[in-house]
């Protein structure tokens, strides 16, 4: 018992059996934690560390090799897509009221952060008075209701698809319906858009004739099996896939037993990933897909295929590989974009739209998967006559807006969430237009399949 553990179990009414730490009367498990703070590690921010201990750490964090490897190689530039906190050219072309305290804002001596955390943003919107929380959801109806129309539903179930539908496929790569629909409705809507040729998957068709897409570059791969469909399907040549994460059961053993197929993995966050820099996709036409590119991921996608880069030393101006033929991305996790990071800034600033209330607005959209979604939504104007009718009943009152928000049902807290999701998605959409793709909005999946159910589709049309 000496040499044991000195913490009381109660409810075992014992000590703990567990060996101290040297020159302590506590195991690693109870050892009384320090006051000094914690900190993200900054080899790799997913894991934190105590303040005091974080020199020894960086020297011995495991994943400091692979960021080391990883800096070598050409494609890896620092933060190429990551964007500015503020973008000086788009705030002096519009300088709407209240700029001056926008910019004040994110002085660095003001405390400004890059990541803005889901907590933080509620807080700011709690801590808001009630006048100004409904005036900021009567801006959000009136912008709603201005540039949110025409978003068609776009189910697509390609025949090309048909040997998925059927299983026809090995029987050892994972079948789950849900995302076999929304997969087949990705490129369903590529194929109708006229990005992918359907007799590729039959003939194998020769690629030099300008008709068909030989590489693909999926961002925010995962495990790889929108790319294996696509492979399967369509009879794709190069295969790029872009993660951040490592991943078990992958697409890619099936992918690499395709004897015509080239395979890469790239291992990489999307924001400091400089496409032009991959040497085997300089050549080639490609296709750029991402299923569920999750909150600021398809800011950094949109900026990394048509965005300008500076090359390494800032000094020389870089176009967008030229090469690109077309673009598909699903959104989602609205909730995690950052003002930094968001593609269209200007947009949000010529609909009056700060950056706190930027804040506010993807906070606002967690509520969107909030709700029942096996039967469709009430109509937008339900939520907003239910607005004005609790802001008459609660205004004069002793209310704050966290009782309100509290007291607002769920499906009126998911249609407000998905007015938001609109009106950020539709900023993406109109830059991919300024950029000059043949874009589109779509509704690809019903909401029963899934609530983030919304694509961001376009061609470049100088190639087709």
């Amino acid at each position: 018992m000496e040499i044991r553990c000195k913490f009381w179990l109660p409810k075992k009414k014992r000590f703990c059996a567990n060996i101290p730490l040297n020159e302590s009367l506590f195991c690693g498990n109870h050892t009384p934690r320090s006051d000094s703070p914690w900190i993200p590690c900054p080899i790799d921010p997913s894991h934190s560390v105590l303040k005091e201990n974080l020199e020894g750490h960086v020297r011995r964090c495991p994943l400091l090799k692979q960021v080391q490897s990883l800096t070598l190689q050409p494609f890896y530039q620092k933060g190429i897509n990551a964007g500015k906190e503020e973008d000086q050219e788009e705030l002096e072309t519009f300088k709407p009221k209240g700029a001056d305290d926008l910019e004040s804002s994110n002085d660095p001596e003001s405390g400004s952060l890059d990541n803005i955390l889901s907590e933080m943003k509620r807080n700011a919107v709690y801590s808001m008075t009630v006048l100004d929380f409904y005036k900021l959801i009567e801006k959000i109806e009136h912008v709603h209701e201005s540039i949110c129309k025409d978003i068609q539903d776009s189910y697509k179930v390609p025949e090309a698809c048909g040997i998925w539908i059927k299983r026809e496929v090995d029987r050892k790569l994972p079948f789950q319906e849900k995302h076999v629909m929304q997969q087949v409705s990705i490129l369903g809507n590529l194929e109708d858009l006229g990005v992918l040729n359907s007799s590729l998957g039959k003939e194998r068709a020769d690629y030099d004739d300008g008709t068909g897409i030989p590489a693909v570059v999926e961002f925010g791969a995962g495990r790889g099996y929108l790319t294996q469909m696509l492979a399967d399907c369509y009879g794709i040549k190069k295969v790029f896939l872009v993660e951040r994460k490592s991943y078990k059961l992958k697409a890619d053993r099936s992918l690499r037993q395709k004897e015509s197929l080239i395979l890469q993995r790239l291992r990489i966050d999307i924001e400091d990933l400089n496409l032009n820099a991959v040497e085997s996709l300089r050549e080639d036409p490609y296709l750029a897909i991402g299923k569920h590119l999750c909150g600021p991921a398809t800011d950094l996608t949109l900026r990394c295929c048509l965005g300008e880069h500076r090359n390494q030393s800032n000094a020389e101006l870089q176009s967008v590989n030229p090469n690109l033929r077309g673009l598909a991305i699903a959104t989602c996790c609205h909730h995690l974009c950052q003002w930094k990071h968001y593609i269209n800034k200007k947009y949000l600033l010529e609909l009056g739209i700060t950056k706190e209330e930027f804040h506010a607005i993807t906070w606002f959209t967690s509520w969107a998967v909030d709700a029942d979604h096996g039967a469709d939504l009430p109509d937008v104007t339900d939520c907003k006559l239910h607005l004005e009718s609790v802001e008459k009943k609660q205004c004069g009152e002793d209310y704050g807006v966290e009782d309100i928000v509290r007291n607002m049902k769920a499906v009126e807290r998911a249609v407000l969430g998905f007015m938001c999701k609109k009106i950020i998605d539709m900023g993406r959409l109109m830059w991919m237009k300024e950029h000059g793709l043949d874009a589109q909005f779509v509704k690809y999946v019903p909401s029963s399949v899934s609530p983030e159910n919304h694509l961001l589709i376009g061609r470049c049309p100088r190639h087709l």
